[in-house]
């Protein structure tokens, strides 16, 4: 057990199988069939100073449904550091007042500044281009339960991530997390000049997986099983980037065309949304919408499950959770889209 999580870096093979297992607990109260109230009466500070959706509500969700409360703070506008409060006197304070902290912020590091400041537990929801380490965590309960579906083992599974892999704090955490399993192959395909930090790759390579870089997606990934596709964050570009980057060729575009043509039946598409959908953004391709390939919203739903872990980890209330367990009692659909398919 650890008092924050900040980082892969400080995660072991063992604890994370033990988050995994614990997560596997947590799916019948995250699923809405059971209820458990071990968290009653402590409060989250849900603090997003940079723009999010899933994430925010999803830790809200994780420790809702844990019993909890929370309070939400988003955008410096509201906040104190508008005034010109620092990272410090925030976490000070914030220490006081809730039980739990999670964290987003456009800076790198400044999860990590701001949890020296605290004895509460502190989740890193992001920081920047830096890591988001729940996030892999889910994605990685995510690729174990499809392969468990899918009768596959994680050791020598042939993994493509693409995309925005320099900006990509989703990827730069997974590569690190898959890093301790395997032995894997690991192919990385981007534009150029948004290719993995080269110390992410020597970091993998040391640990005994194979990876491999290529300039574009026109080759053939029959072996492939998981591509992990991530949108250009050009939110993170300088100005000269962004006239560098202002189309995205086709070679890095992942849709049903390079699926059917390119992969195996049973490779698995994931993606750590948002999916920019809109025309010319180029990102994963909305006409796999459907295919059961497609992992993106069973992704997001093991968010829920993954945080409830993280959650009742730090908070060490992992032996009481089935202890009060009750059946819900409001109306819960079979299925959360109306797309969904039984698998």
């Amino acid at each position: 057990m650890s008092s924050h999580l900040l980082s892969v870096d400080s995660l072991s093979r063992d604890y994370v199988e033990h988050l995994m297992q614990l997560a596997g607990r947590m799916e019948p109260f995250a699923q809405r069939r059971k209820v458990t109230r071990v968290l009653e009466g402590a409060v989250l500070g849900n603090l997003f100073f940079e723009a999010s959706t899933r994430t925010r509500i999803s830790f809200h969700a994780a420790f809702s449904r844990l019993g909890g409360s929370v309070c939400d703070t988003t955008g410096f506008t509201f906040s104190s550091m508008a005034k010109g409060e620092s990272l410090y006197d925030t976490s000070r304070v914030m220490g006081g007042y809730v039980d739990a902290v999670v964290l987003r912020h456009p800076d790198q590091g400044a999860v990590a500044e701001f949890a020296e400041a605290t004895r509460v537990p502190v989740i890193n929801g992001g920081d920047g281009p830096g890591e988001h380490p729940s996030q892999a965590l889910l994605d990685l309960y995510t690729i174990e339960k499809e392969f468990a579906r899918l009768g596959k083992r994680l050791e020598g599974a042939h993994f493509l991530l693409t995309g925005d892999l320099k900006h990509g704090r989703t990827v730069h955490s997974l590569i690190k997390l898959l890093s301790l399993f395997g032995p894997l192959r690991i192919t990385l395909v981007s534009p150029p000049g948004l290719e993995m930090p080269r110390h992410l790759i020597d970091l993998v390579t040391s640990r005994g997986h194979r990876v491999e870089q290529r300039e574009s997606l026109a080759n053939d990934f029959g072996d492939l099983d998981v591509i992990y596709t991530t949108r250009i964050q050009k939110e993170r570009f300088t100005d000269e980037m962004s006239e560098t980057f202002a189309g995205i060729s086709q070679d890095f575009i992942v849709d049903r065309a390079f699926l059917d043509q390119r992969c195996s039946p049973t490779t698995i598409v994931m993606h750590p949304l948002p999916r920019d959908s809109r025309p010319g953004a180029n990102d994963l391709n909305v006409d796999l919408n459907g295919d059961p390939r497609l992992a993106i919203f069973r992704q997001a739903d093991n968010g829920i499950p993954m945080r409830m872990a993280i959650f009742a980890n730090l908070l060490q209330v992992e032996d009481y959770i089935e202890r009060d367990a009750q059946d819900v009692r409001w109306f819960v659909p079979p299925t959360f889209g109306v797309d969904d398919r039984t698998l």
